[in-house]
């Protein structure tokens, strides 16, 4: 692992040292050219620092002193305007990673008495979350007791009250990300979960108090683990890691190799799976690597011509947690020790099962994950609501999300590979929930999933009561998909318009691993087995040269509509069905 934590320190500081230079005098952050400064980014500035501090020991990088970059950092974020929780979470771990004890920590004492006041009483001020924003609690907590600014610790109750929330969210225990808002869909069940467990380990690792770090890690482990074993069935063979929900691209890598890496430091994967999780961390690197790092300069590029990212992630927050996590990377590589490859070639694996997030009376959610090495099919079909900035979006739907072959928009709602029914007002899409969610072997041993919708759904989330209902099924064989949907209405209404839609995008002409998956010159070699709707395929809509459609990944080229532009009367007894096959062309991006 040597080797390995070596690197990561190389690219740590060539980011810091094109990154730095933008902090100014009063500790904020100047972007770059054409962006925008968060209010955040002093603390995510601040907490990576302080992990390059963690990780070489040294108060200095080149002319820079990392001690007076810290302080200013944290006084910016303390006394911003408006208050951002994540922002003085990160603040705060990047102080305590300089030293627990208060009278030698060398960032605590270049804060002015007003900065140390006015962190104290942040620190104290918090309120309840029932999203991600509680990891943020914890580690504002573990500040203010491991700094002395408290005697009373309230680590321990906080992540208990976390964990108490997936157990009241999830039947199975995972991270729901949804703001628990009444009536409104829950269910979010996408990256912020491992997010939020790396930055709870985190915190803990920090925590002056040992024991109480060794009290708190089985139950952590018990919910923690449930990722940990889902993120060597997502990494694809290209090593493309999480690919569904908001907030992926570079960050789809990130999150997942630090749980695995916190995982391999902490003993918690077996030795006989220690090859399969070496091998995932070192695909998802790669594939990191090689996308997302500009290697001619030193910095992460996370947007530009060809490929965007949400617009709440800027490039310099971007940097400086690319930083933040390439220092740790080095110091749980070191910590882990043993080889950072695998000792045998692990073998490309078969993966086809469910995942239940959630199943109740009301909702049943999941992720379908399949892999075929044979045919390179790799897809993640996620039946979640989404989080409040995710929602009006693609990144949630319920298709099989596979960049290079089934693609979507960054940020942006189109009904990719979802039939989108449009009744006056109400725009249907059959997806974020389902019941009675069945996998099966079908015909000729297809693997088939299958869900049902006993009340329709419109694209924004919301349940219309007695419109109408939708059956669901995808089988999957080899390098072959088949869907189907089946709608039938509770009264005699009018169908104004149905859309479906295909994107073809590409892999970043620059950035990517030589062997990311594209389509080949046959493309989906789509196949539509039976259209109840009569709908037709329009003229190829070109989207090249539009900043509106790009993808995590690279270039979103073409769509494929498939429409019916007239009303349709359907009729309450009838079933209108719409069914299709594909058997993508698959391809390297260098062939």
């Amino acid at each position: 692992m040597e080797n390995f934590a070596d690197q990561c320190l190389d690219m740590a500081q060539s980011i810091l040292g094109h990154n730095l230079e933008s902090i100014s005098e009063q500790g904020t952050i100047s972007p770059v050219a054409g962006e925008n400064s968060r209010h955040d980014e002093p603390g995510h500035a601040a907490l990576a620092i302080g992990e390059y501090y963690r990780a070489t020991n040294e108060t200095t990088l080149g002319e820079y002193d990392l001690v007076d970059l810290t302080a200013r950092c944290v006084t910016a974020q303390v006394f911003t305007e408006e208050e951002h929780e994540n922002g003085l979470a990160y603040s705060a771990l990047g102080l305590l990673s300089f030293g627990p004890a208060k009278d030698r920590n060398p960032v605590w004492e270049r804060l002015l008495d007003p900065t140390r006041e006015q962190l104290d009483k942040q620190l104290l001020e918090r309120s309840d979350y029932d999203n991600h924003f509680q990891s943020f609690n914890i580690a504002k907590a573990v500040t203010r007791f491991s700094l002395g600014l408290s005697k009373k610790d309230e680590t321990g109750r906080l992540i208990d009250r976390f964990l108490e929330r997936i157990e009241s969210t999830s039947s199975t225990g995972y991270f729901d990300d949804a703001s628990g808002e009444e009536g409104k869909l829950s269910g979010a069940f996408d990256i912020y979960g491992v997010l939020s467990f790396v930055f709870i380990r985190q915190s803990l690792q920090l925590h002056s108090n040992l024991h109480l770090r060794e009290r708190k890690l089985p139950s952590l482990r018990t919910y923690s683990e449930k990722y940990l074993k889902l993120i060597p069935d997502l990494a694809r063979q290209d090593g493309t890691g999480f690919a569904y929900g908001r907030s992926l691209g570079a960050y789809g890598q990130m999150h997942c190799i630090s749980l695995i890496l916190q995982a391999l430091r902490d003993g918690w994967v077996a030795d006989n799976q220690r090859d399969l999780y070496t091998d995932t961390v070192r695909r998802l690197f790669m594939n990191f690597f090689a996308t997302y790092l500009d290697q001619e300069h030193g910095y992460l590029v996370i947007r530009d011509d060809e490929r965007d990212t949400v617009p709440y992630h800027t490039t310099r927050m971007a940097n400086f947690d690319a930083a933040r996590y390439l220092c740790q990377w080095a110091r749980l590589a070191r910590a882990t020790k043993g080889s950072a490859s695998p000792s045998a070639p692990v073998a490309p694996r078969k993966v086809a099962r469910y995942v239940s997030f959630d199943k109740s009376h009301k909702k049943e959610q999941g992720l379908f994950v399949y892999q075929d090495p044979d045919s390179g099919l790799a897809v993640q079909l996620p039946l979640i609501a989404s989080g409040e900035q995710g929602k009006g979006t693609s990144d949630y739907l319920a298709f099989p999300h596979s960049p290079g072959i089934f693609d979507w928009p960054v940020d942006k709602y189109l009904p990719i590979m979802m039939p989108e029914l449009t009744f006056g007002d109400h725009v249907i899409v059959p997806s974020f929930y389902g019941k009675n969610c069945t996998t099966s072997m079908g015909l000729r041993n297809a693997l088939t999933f299958k869900y049902d919708q006993p009340e329709l759904i419109t694209k924004d989330e919301k349940i219309v009561p007695g419109l109408g209902s939708c059956k669901v099924m995808w089988s999957f064989k080899g390098g072959v998909i088949n869907c189907e949907f089946c709608f039938t209405v509770k009264q005699q209404v009018q169908l104004d318009r149905m859309r479906y839609i295909l994107a073809i995008a590409s892999p970043h002409s620059r950035y990517r691993v030589g062997t990311s998956f594209t389509l080949g010159e046959e493309g989906h070699r789509t196949n539509v087995i039976k259209d109840d709707f009569q709908a037709e395929w329009k003229e190829l809509d070109v989207v090249t040269e539009d900043p509106e459609f790009r993808t995590y990944y690279g270039n979103m080229h073409y769509l494929q509509i498939l429409e019916r532009d007239h009303p349709l009367t359907m009729r309450p007894g009838m079933q209108y069905r719409l069914a299709l096959s594909f058997e993508p062309d698959i391809a390297f991006a260098d062939e």
